[in-house]
Parts: C-alpha cells; structure tokens; sequence
C-alpha cells in the first residue's frame, strides 16, 4: 500500500459518555474531537458513511494518497453493523491516520462543532438510509437521513463562508432515472418518473445542492453510482445477498415481469472510488455525473459468474418484479470521461472473481457444493 504522506494529527477526546474498549480504536465518541495540531495545508476530507461500503474505499484511497481523512458514520442497524466496524478497523490498519468519529449527520450542533474543529476543504457525503425496497416500510427513516440529513450538510457547508466553503461531492443514484425508458441514461434526461420514495429522496438532493449552489455559491457535485459490487460490500444487495444464499444451499430469488429480464450496469468497486476521488478533485461549480461502468447485463450473467467462482449451482426462483424495482439500468459515460477522465476497466467476471476471493477470506470457509437447479413457472 502506499504510504501516507501528510501530517499527523494529535488528537485530544473530550468525551461524555465512555465507551466499551472493545471497539475500534479508530472510533472516537460522542461525535466531538479537538485538533491540537497546527493548521495544515492540504486537503481536509470530511467522508461521511466512512464505515460504508463506498466511503470505507474512498476514505482508504484518499488516505493512501496523503489527505487528511476524518470520517463520519452513526453505524446504522440497517444491515451488519459487525461488517461495518471490521471496515474501520481494517481501515485503521492501512490507514491509521484518519480517524472515524460515530455521529449522526442529523445532529446539527455536533455536526457544526466538526465543521468548525476542522474547517474542511472537501466534503464527501456517501451517509444515507440506502436500499430501495426498505423505503416501501420504512419511508420516514429515508426522509431524516436522506433529505434532513442532506440540508444539515449543506448548511454546514454554507457556513464556512468565513474562511473558504469546502467543495461538496455527494452520492446520488441510478435510482433517480426511475422508469426511463431510454437506455443508456444520460445526466440531461428528465428525472421525473422515480419508482420509490428512495429514488425521491436522492433526486430531492440534487435539487437542494442545486439551489445552494444558485443561492450561496456552494460548489457541488453528485454522482449517480450504478450497482457498485465488490469485497466489503453490501450484504442487501445482489452480488453479496446471492453469494450468502448459495453458500448456505439456499435458492436465490431472481425479479422477472413476463418476459423482460432484469438488467443492470454492474459497476466494480475500485472504478466508483476513481469516479468519485475524480470527481473530488474536478472541483466543478454544479454538476451530477453517472459513475457506471457502460454495460447492461441480465442478471444471470451475475448468478454465472458467481456459480463459476463459487463452485455451486444456484437454485434460481424466478419471481414477478417488485415493488421499487426497474427493469434496466445502464450508464452513458460521455460527460463523466469527458470532464473527469473517469474510464472504469473491471469487468463483471473480473470484478466477481475479486468479491469471491474476499468473501471466502473474510467468512473464512469455502463452498464447493452442488446444489439442484430449481425454476419456477
């Protein structure tokens, strides 16, 4: 790994609750640290979700490469919280320079106090209540973290105008291309036709970092990210969800309406942190880029490539589609080579291959079992 070229920061805890030692040391409560360096030159990243999947990666490549790296997670229990804490601590292993606080990016006093301590150059925003079919039960946890949330971000950003207002780069979604019929989507197409309260939610970001940037200069960027897979991933999607299940000789489920097939723009993990550390860097004024990786494939060629590494033979249930669910996505990449030089080079069977290797590393077992082909009328 490369080492880290920046400063080092001594930190000093003020803290009001105490914390069991079994945690990672990485992890600093409740949501305040005092910096007792001098103020530094170089870029000061803010990640929050740094405990998630994309913002673990980033966070770890923006390190490697001599940024000044604090990250914010609250540790959400909406899947493993167990995987989330081995993130940072394997973080704190490559990296043991950039320091996780656990916070709530909805808590604004503590939220400010970060801002203030730190006075960011960068903002990278990946916190958000994630997943499309969780929205459908859960609508009002998307609308604290995903639009709330958001706001309080920005007004943090905005209030740096006493110094310099950091650059703000925040996730969005394929998911705001919703039924589009038109492939591949393109950033200028209409986004008007969402398919769940999630894809409303991160729409609703890019018309608010719209309006911040018209009303306060904010610079802003999002980056609609296409089905990012890979090792440490997300356990409530696809690549890592069907994996479990055929490691435990389960059937998996695949989404099918009559004779449309489920396709998606598979995008490995390694291309989205180029995408969005590109996207840090190009510093634009107001833009939103599409971070895929330019190829539709059904998801069988997903279950193929995860049968082929695995050794098993996936029971596939063939069901109707569900509610929140679109039948395609897939990236045009015009805007984002164009401005920044983003160029994704993992393919599907490449980037499964990778996953595997992490997946039987990280649950420690192999599966090499053969398990009957089940299909459903």
């Amino acid at each position: 790994m490369a080492a880290f070229v920046g400063c080092h920061l001594s930190w000093r805890i003020r803290s009001t609750t105490p914390r069991d030692a079994s945690h990672s040391p990485a992890i600093k409560s409740p949501f305040v640290l005092l910096c007792c360096a001098d103020a530094s030159p170089q870029r000061r990243v803010l990640v929050t979700g740094a405990a998630g999947f994309i913002g673990f990666h980033t966070a770890l490549r923006l390190a490697q490469r001599g940024d000044q790296v604090v990250g914010l997670d609250n540790f959400n229990p909406y899947y493993d919280v167990q995987l989330k804490r081995d993130r940072v601590k394997q973080l704190q292993l490559q990296a043991p320079q950039v320091t996780v606080v656990e916070g709530d990016i909805t808590d604004e006093p503590a939220l400010r106090r970060l801002f203030d301590t730190h006075r960011f150059t960068h903002v990278l925003h990946l916190a958000a209540q994630a997943g499309v079919r969780y929205s459908l039960e859960h609508p009002l946890e998307y609308v604290r973290s995903n639009c709330d949330g958001f706001v309080k971000v920005l007004e943090c950003c905005r209030r740096q105008q006493q110094s310099r207002q950091p650059t703000l780069v925040y996730a969005s979604s394929s998911s705001v291309y919703g039924l589009n019929q038109q492939v591949p989507f393109r950033e200028e197409d209409a986004v008007n036709q969402p398919a769940s309260l999630y894809a409303v939610t991160k729409r609703m970001n890019e018309l608010a970092a719209h309006a911040y940037h018209h009303l306060y200069g904010l610079s802003v960027i999002g980056l609609r990210y296409f089905t990012v897979y890979g090792p440490w991933g997300r356990p409530d999607m696809a690549c890592y969800a069907f994996a479990e299940a055929m490691r435990a000789q389960q059937p998996i489920e695949l989404y099918q309406a009559g004779d449309v097939e489920p396709c998606r723009d598979f995008t490995f993990i390694d291309d989205a942190v180029s995408g969005t550390v590109a996207a840090l860097d190009y510093g634009a004024a107001c833009e939103v880029f599409n971070i895929g990786n330019h190829r539709m494939e059904p998801l069988r060629a997903l279950v193929h490539a995860l049968e082929r590494e695995l050794g098993v033979t996936a029971r596939k249930v063939l069901v109707g589609r569900q509610p929140g669910d679109v039948p395609r996505t897939y990236a045009n990449l015009d805007k984002s080579q164009r401005l920044l030089g983003y160029q994704p080079t993992v393919s599907l069977d490449e980037g499964i291959r990778r996953f595997v290797a992490w997946y039987r590393a990280y649950h420690g077992s192999s599966t090499t079992s053969t398990v009957r082909l089940v299909q459903s009328e």
